[in-house]
């Protein structure tokens, strides 16, 4: 399984960050970078992300404009492409570490590209650039119609918790308390 092969590269990716905050604390630098993730699928559930990152970071409503949140055959969980004259409403994720960048990389696989976009704020109308998972396969036949969050919580979301619970552990992060 990928997670298995990945684990290795997590921990010593794991240890590199500790070892970094160690240096910082030493040195008197407190400074860690952090970032700020536009989620637009199962990541918009708060339950979701409490058990990838055991905790719930500030977000705030945000819109993506030019790009369309597509349905996946026989997944259920979306992807976005861009779209003229289209806009995907989600939220951002404020005050990611590296770590947890990490661990949200992992959790979306090779099958999403992190890439930088500008969203809109929608509480303030401001512009934020901002990471985001954008579907690496362009061309990919299996996108279809639009994918509705609504319809996911009633539908899906239990057996997604169960499985992020599963990827959680694998990948040995702690549990939520939550």
């Amino acid at each position: 399984m990928r997670i298995r092969r990945n684990l290795r590269r997590f921990h010593i990716e794991r240890d590199r960050t500790i070892e970094e905050r160690r240096r910082k604390k030493m040195s008197g630098t407190t400074t860690v970078a952090m970032h700020s993730v536009f989620v637009y699928g199962s990541l918009m559930a708060d339950d979701v992300v409490r058990l990838l990152l055991n905790r719930i970071p500030q977000t705030s409503s945000a819109i993506l404009p030019d790009f369309h949140r597509f349905s996946i055959k026989g997944r259920v969980y979306p992807a976005i492409q861009p779209a003229k004259a289209d806009t995907v409403s989600g939220r951002v994720l404020f005050g990611i570490t590296d770590h947890e960048l990490y661990v949200l990389d992992e959790f979306e696989d090779t099958e999403y590209e992190r890439q930088n976009v500008q969203v809109l704020l929608t509480d303030s109308s401001e512009k934020l650039q901002t990471k985001t998972y954008i579907w690496a396969n362009k061309d990919d036949p299996d996108l279809y119609g639009t994918w509705d969050f609504e319809e996911w919580k009633q539908l899906r979301m239990e057996g997604f918790l169960k499985m992020t619970k599963d990827f959680a552990h694998e990948l040995n992060l702690p549990e939520s308390e939550a």
